[in-house]
């Protein structure tokens, strides 16, 4: 298992699993829209007995203006 930990964005500080530990960006929908997060750096975690592999993901962009109304 895999897990992303998002960073910035409307989804900060969010956890979401991976299909695929070496996926470089995702596409996550919001709202009406989507929000976009590019990985940095490499994942963390990649041995068999220290947990969930974790790659951390950074928010670029969303495809639809995100305001305090969106949150609700």
């Amino acid at each position: 298992m895999a897990i992303a930990r998002l960073h910035g964005g409307p989804l900060d500080g969010q956890v979401l699993p991976l299909e695929a530990a070496d996926l470089d960006s995702l596409i996550v929908p919001y709202g009406e829209g989507q929000v976009v997060y590019r990985r940095k750096g490499d994942a963390q975690h990649t041995g068999e007995h220290d947990g969930p592999t974790e790659a951390e993901f950074w928010f670029v962009e969303a495809t639809d203006e995100i305001g305090p109304s969106n949150d609700d």
